[in-house]
C-alpha cells in the first residue's frame, strides 16, 4: 500500500495548474511530431529533449512522460492514414489500419487505435507500479559481477535477437562502445579524442542521439522518399458504433497481456507483442473473411500492444538502468542530462521525482484520449506538409538542441558528423538500437567491471558473482550459441523425425 500511498503524492504534485498545462503541452508536442511521417517515438524523444532544459526537474519529467507517451499516439495516425509506419512496431497496426482508411472506416480505426492506446497504457502503468518496486528490491542486493553480466546481456540482446544480422548488430554495438569511451578515462588518461580539446570530457549522449535518430533519419528518408506529401485519407470526427465496440474490448484486453512483459524483458520490444498479437486476434476472431481487409481487430490488439510495451520499457529503465529499446536509451539519456541516474538506489534518492513521473503517465494518458479524439482531423492535415518543409524543420531543432547542451559550435559539427554516420548504418543495414546502448551502457559496463576485478584483486573470477551472474552468462552463452544448437542439433534431429 505503500506504493499507492507514494503515487498519491505523486499527483497530487502533477495536478497543479502549472504542471497540468506542462502535461498538456508534452503530450499535445509528442503527437504533433509523432503524427509526422517518418519520425518514430525514439526520434520524436530525441528531438524534444532540448524543450525540457529550462525546466525544472519535476516539471521536466512531467512533460518529457507526455512527450514519451504523445510520440507512441502519433504513430498510429500515420500508420492509418498514409500506410507510413513511423517505426517497426507500428507496420502491424498499418496492416489492417490502412485498409480500413481506404474503405471509408477511418474514423472507426484512429478511435479503436487511441481508445485502445488508453486502455493499455492505464493498464500497463498500474502494473508498472506495482512490479517496479520488488525489482528495485531485488537490484539493491546485487553486486558490480551482477550488474556487468546484466549489462553484457543487454549488449548480447539486443545485437544477436533483434535484427536479420548478428554481424552487423555487433558492427553497430562496437561503433557505440568507441563513441562512449571517448574521453578522459577513469584513470585519468584520455582516450580516442584525437589532440581535440573538446572531446576531452566525451561525447554527450543528446548529441549522439539528436545526431543519429534525428539528423540521420531525416536525410534517409527525404532521400528516398517523394517531395509533395502523400495523398491523406479523408478523416472524420473518430467514434465507435456498438459492433466495433464488442469487437475491439477484448484485444485491447489480449494486446495488454502480450505487451507489457516483452516490453520488461532485454530486446522485447514491441515487434513481438504486436505481430503476436495480430496473428491471435486473426486466430480467435468471428470474421477471418475481414482480415487482409480491414478488420478492427487488427488494429485494436496490436495497438494497445505497442503502448502496453511502452510502459513495460520503464521497469527496467527506472530499476535497473537498462533501456530495452531505442525508445527507452533516449529517455535514459535525458534523465542523465536532469542529474537523474535510474537504478537500484533511484526510489530511495529521488522518490518523489518517480512517482510524480509514474503519475503524470496516468495524466497524460487521459490527456491524450481527449486530445486525439476530438483534434484526429486536425493531426490529419498536419501529414499534408511539404516533405522539404518537413525535414528542413528537423534539421533546424535537431541543430538547436544540439546547440543548447553545451552551447559549443563544435557540437554541431559532431551532430552532423553523427548525423551522416546514422545515414550510413540506414544505407548498409545496420541496427541504430545497438550502436544508442553501447554509447550509455559502454562506460557503465566499464565501471562495474572495475569495481569486480578491484574487489577481487584483478583476478577475473571477480566477473563472476552469485548464482544472479552465472545464471546471466548462462543466458549470454544459450543466445550466443543458439544458432549452432538450431543448426546441429534440431535440424538434424527434425530431419530424423521426418524421414523415421
Amino acid at each position: 500500500m505503500d506504493n499507492f500511498g507514494h503515487l498519491l503524492d505523486g499527483f497530487a504534485n502533477v495536478v497543479t495548474p502549472m504542471n497540468l498545462l506542462i502535461a498538456l503541452l508534452g503530450v499535445t508536442i509528442g503527437t504533433a511530431v509523432g503524427v509526422l511521417p517518418g519520425i518514430g517515438p525514439a526520434m520524436t524523444v530525441a528531438l524534444l529533449l532540448p524543450v525540457t532544459y529550462g525546466l525544472e526537474t519535476s516539471q521536466a519529467l512531467i512533460m518529457f512522460a507526455g512527450i514519451f507517451y504523445g510520440g507512441m499516439y502519433g504513430g498510429s495516425t500515420t500508420s492509418i492514414l498514409l500506410n507510413t509506419p513511423g517505426e517497426s512496431s507500428s507496420v502491424v497496426t498499418a496492416i489492417e489500419g490502412n485498409k480500413m482508411a481506404k474503405a471509408g472506416r477511418a474514423a472507426q480505426a484512429l478511435a479503436t487505435a487511441a481508445i485502445g492506446s488508453f486502455v493499455a497504457g492505464t493498464i500497463a502503468t498500474l502494473l508498472l507500479v506495482v512490479v517496479t518496486p520488488p525489482v528495485v528490491s531485488f537490484a539493491i542486493s546485487l553486486g558490480a559481477p551482477d550488474f556487468f553480466a546484466l549489462m553484457l546481456l543487454a549488449f548480447v540482446a539486443v545485437t544477436a535477437v533483434l535484427g536479420a544480422s548478428r554481424v552487423r548488430g555487433f558492427a553497430s554495438l562496437l561503433l557505440g562502445l568507441v563513441i562512449g569511451v571517448i574521453g578522459i578515462d577513469q584513470s585519468g588518461q584520455q582516450r580516442l579524442t584525437l589532440g581535440i580539446p573538446q572531446l576531452a570530457d566525451g561525447i554527450d549522449v543528446v548529441v549522439v542521439a539528436v545526431g543519429i535518430f534525428a539528423v540521420g533519419e531525416a536525410l534517409w528518408i527525404a532521400a528516398h522518399l517523394r517531395r509533395k506529401a502523400g495523398e491523406v485519407i479523408p478523416v472524420g470526427q473518430p467514434w465507435m458504433g456498438k459492433q466495433d465496440w464488442k469487437r475491439s474490448w477484448l484485444p485491447w484486453l489480449r494486446g495488454t497481456a502480450l505487451g507489457f512483459p516483452f516490453g520488461a524483458v532485454p530486446a522485447g520490444g514491441a515487434e513481438i507483442p504486436t505481430f503476436l498479437s495480430y496473428v491471435t486476434e486473426k486466430k480467435l476472431t468471428k470474421h477471418p473473411e475481414e482480415f487482409g481487409r480491414g478488420a478492427i481487430e487488427g488494429v485494436a490488439g496490436p495497438e494497445a500492444a505497442n503502448n502496453a510495451s511502452a510502459a513495460g520499457t520503464l521497469v527496467p529503465m527506472l530499476a535497473l538502468g537498462l533501456p530495452t529499446n531505442a525508445t527507452a536509451a533516449v529517455m535514459l539519456a535525458s534523465f542523465e542530462q536532469h542529474g537523474i541516474q535510474p537504478g537500484p538506489l533511484l526510489f530511495e534518492r529521488e522518490s518523489g521525482l518517480v512517482w510524480t513521473l509514474i503519475a503524470s503517465l496516468f495524466i497524460g494518458n487521459l490527456l491524450l484520449l481527449v486530445l486525439n479524439l476530438p483534434l484526429a482531423p486536425a493531426w490529419a492535415r498536419l501529414l499534408r506538409i511539404p516533405r522539404p518543409y518537413l525535414y528542413a524543420g528537423i534539421l533546424f531543432f535537431a541543430s538547436m538542441g544540439a546547440y543548447a547542451v553545451n552551447a559549443q559550435p563544435f557540437d554541431l559539427f559532431l551532430l552532423l558528423t553523427l548525423g551522416l554516420l546514422g545515414f550510413g548504418m540506414r544505407r548498409f543495414g545496420l541496427p541504430i538500437l545497438p550502436l544508442i546502448v553501447g554509447v550509455i551502457l559502454g562506460p557503465r559496463a566499464e565501471l562495474q567491471g572495475r569495481r569486480a576485478l578491484q574487489l577481487s584483486g584483478g583476478e577475473l573470477d571477480g566477473l563472476i558473482g552469485g548464482w544472479v551472474s552465472w545464471l546471466i552468462y548462462a543466458v549470454v552463452l544459450l543466445v550466443l550459441l543458439w544458432p549452432l544448437v538450431g543448426r546441429f542439433v534440431v535440424r538434424p534431429l527434425r530431419g530424423r523425425l521426418v524421414t523415421g
